[in-house]
């Protein structure tokens, strides 16, 4: 999805170099919203992770 984000974001930047505004702003939200949704994901991974990690060492440490 970060690949997608940042093909999006060269998009806007040469359309807006070329002069097509309407075009680079709509490649532009795009890219937004797909580093939001990036984010989201990481974030929500990222905790699920931790917490899983978490309980492995709580199971672990009660079985030595």
């Amino acid at each position: 999805m970060l690949k997608w984000t940042i093909i999006f974001l060269v998009i806007a930047v040469v359309a807006s170099l070329l002069g097509f505004s309407g075009l680079a702003g709509a490649a532009a939200g795009i890219a937004k919203v797909l580093a939001v949704v990036t984010i989201a994901i990481f974030a929500i991974l990222l905790a699920m992770v931790l917490t899983a990690s978490k309980s492995i060492d709580k199971a672990m440490s009660g079985k030595r």
